[in-house]
């Protein structure tokens, strides 16, 4: 039959047979849905920490007690007085850190993990 046109007092309305209704909402909610989804996912990765590739030999000085703050700071190829400047904490803080003289307050883990763009978790 096909679609058909009519004249309202409110506008012109198209009148289309059940089964052609029913595979264009289909199709409608098929694309809202897929919009939907792309916004989760485009929220999600947006939102989401990436995690760093370590190398294995960086994972393997982990593994042997070595020092994280140490490990993490010569993989990312930084000085103290550099980590230092983008921390906020004083070199002699951090050489107290990576020394085992001093654990490092959470925040100041934090704050190392932050400038090394690491996860905190890999630091404690």
């Amino acid at each position: 039959m096909g679609v058909r046109f009519e004249k309202t007092p409110k506008g012109e309305v198209a009148i289309l047979p059940r089964k052609e209704y029913e595979a264009l909402a289909a199709k409608a909610a098929e694309a809202e849905e897929d919009t939907g989804t792309a916004r989760l996912v485009a929220r999600a990765r947006k939102q989401a920490t990436v995690t760093p590739l370590v190398p294995k030999s960086v994972v393997d000085r982990l593994a042997n007690g070595e020092n994280p703050v140490r490990v993490l700071r010569e993989w990312r190829d930084v000085t103290q007085m550099y980590l230092s400047f983008k921390t906020d904490i004083s070199q002699g803080h951090i050489s107290d850190i990576e020394s085992g003289r001093r654990t490092g307050t959470p925040d100041a883990l934090r704050r190392i993990a932050d400038a090394l763009k690491v996860p905190l978790d890999l630091l404690a």
